[in-house]
């Protein structure tokens, strides 16, 4: 493994480690697939970034026969960070695709350089700003975290199911509370749901007491948290504070160990609609995903640790069976480096079919850059610090 430090940002808060991992036996550069991937490992999204990037590093030498090239970097959850990577690695690094952002605005901003670019993304963001509208840039982005229409559908489908009558939510303010707030005020009503209120914070505020005051006040059966990694424990631990007895709901924004440790017993009875590699193994045997999802369980848990899984470090390993699964058919197109082998890896991505992955099962199109269905998301419950499948 050879590591190449880039110049460091000018502000602390943008410090980030670069490393290129260079796979294999020395070779021209021209037969190297050179993957670009920009991760979130510091910042207010760290706990998602981290896993993906320890995933990255357990990813073969070669794809298809070719050499497989990896440049890793860091963009500190920044969007402007993102972006300015983004330009590096193509403009500089003649990258082929980018894998990343770990989080929806930085995804954004990557899409934006890279579409304009003509180089393909796979983003590991959640929201579906990253790919909708299907035009301009956007045609060159694909991602694989479930929409949150199917997300939000398996929770409110719990609830009813549970006896939750009324039900308020409180959204972290960017693209991907937004996204997840939407779809939760148009289907709440066909699930027989009344929503008792909705509040709004900041990923970086250190309070949310007045927001949880006016939710509790409405006496809701649930509360859905509709936010991402360490700031979506924020209003859980006000919750709990408050003596709030319904049930609580996250997005899969928090499905990573780092949730659970940080919040201990303040998360216990929390459900969310997640990839079902997060309890691989307790999937019923005929389930499609099962077998991939133990797969890289074994691996990850195997390097470091056992419980160590995290949704955010098996997108990862989905980017590369995406890659596996795309790169051969592009190959036969033109050489890596070229722009014609960047756009026939975008027309490969976007004809994926029945591509399995500890995700889901990717069937894509081109209306939809996502290509994920119902067999991507179950309800699971943490249960005695534990992921366990919900029933």
């Amino acid at each position: 493994m050879k590591i190449r430090s880039f110049p460091r940002p000018a502000t602390a808060t943008r410090l980030c480690a670069a490393l290129t991992l260079s796979f294999g036996l020395a070779a021209g550069a021209s037969a190297d697939v050179t993957v670009g991937v920009i991760l979130s490992t510091t910042g207010p999204a760290t706990s998602l970034g981290q896993p993906a990037e320890n995933t990255v590093k357990l990813w073969p030498d070669s794809i298809a026969g070719q050499k497989l090239k990896v440049i890793m970097l860091n963009d500190a959850s920044d969007p402007t960070e993102a972006s300015r990577q983004a330009a590096k690695l193509i403009n500089e690094e003649k990258v082929d695709v980018i894998v990343g952002s770990s989080v929806t605005p930085p995804s954004i901003a990557i899409v934006e350089v890279a579409g304009n670019l003509a180089t393909p993304v796979i983003a590991l963001g959640g929201g579906n700003a990253i790919i909708e509208p299907q035009e301009g840039a956007r045609t060159w982005a694909f991602k694989m975290a479930a929409p949150e229409a199917i997300s939000v559908q398996r929770a409110l489908e719990h609830m009813a199911a549970h006896g939750v009558k009324k039900a308020g939510a409180i959204a972290v303010s960017t693209s991907y509370g937004n996204g997840f707030l939407n779809a939760f005020t148009e289907q709440a009503k066909d699930h027989g749901i009344e929503i008792s209120g909705v509040e709004r914070y900041g990923a970086q505020d250190l309070s949310v007491t007045a927001q949880i005051l006016r939710l509790v006040a409405a006496k809701p059966d649930a509360i859905y948290i509709l936010s991402f990694g360490t700031p979506a424990f924020l209003p859980q631990a006000e919750l709990v504070k408050r003596g709030y007895q319904g049930k609580i709901y996250q997005t899969h924004g928090v499905a990573n160990a780092d949730f659970l440790r940080v919040g201990g017993k303040d998360v216990e009875g929390t459900f969310l609609a997640v990839a079902p590699v997060l309890v691989a193994e307790q999937l019923p045997e005929d389930d499609p995903t099962k077998k991939a999802g133990v797969d890289y369980v074994t691996q990850y848990e195997g390097k470091y640790g056992a419980g160590t899984r995290s949704l955010f470090g098996s997108t990862a390993w989905t980017a590369l069976n995406w890659l596996q699964a795309t790169v051969p058919v592009a190959l036969k197109e033109a050489e890596p480096g070229t722009p014609e082998f960047r756009s026939a890896l975008r027309d490969a991505l976007e004809n994926m079919k029945e591509v399995v992955s500890p995700e889901g099962v990717f069937n894509m199109s081109k209306e939809n850059h996502n290509g994920i269905d119902s067999r991507g998301q179950v309800v699971v419950e943490i249960k005695d610090g534990k992921w366990k499948l919900a029933q």
